[in-house]
């Protein structure tokens, strides 16, 4: 069971322009970018960031969610968040990268778990 990347999430209006500033700051490209039309978002992650873009209505429901965490499987961090006192907000599900779920920890945080499609 094991954290491979934690991405801080960030919520934009324009996907291109955040992109462009990023690129820019951290001197490299997107590693993914992808559009979910299920959600009516564009995301890519670049370098410890991951862009979440669409309009207000559809950022919403996401807002509160502070990171996501890769991990390499998402049924053993299921468990183990179960485990230790965390609360499922939304359990597995497929999702265009893999699997997610989102879980709210002990302490009120809300983060994204992930496990990439093989």
């Amino acid at each position: 069971m094991k954290i491979i990347k934690t991405f801080t999430r960030l919520y934009v209006e324009d996907i291109n322009s955040a992109l462009a500033f990023y690129e820019q700051l951290l001197n490299t490209k997107p590693s993914l970018r992808f559009t979910y039309p299920a959600v009516h978002l564009e995301l890519a992650s670049i370098g410890d960031f991951l862009l979440l873009a669409g309009s207000e209505e559809a950022l919403a429901p996401f807002r509160e969610t502070k990171a996501t965490c890769v991990v390499d499987s998402i049924l053993e961090f299921r468990t183990h968040l179960l485990d230790q006192g965390s609360e499922i907000i939304h359990d597995i599900r497929e999702v265009p990268t893999g699997k997610n779920m989102t879980i709210r920890h002990p302490d009120g945080t809300i983060i994204e778990y992930v496990e990439y499609k093989q």
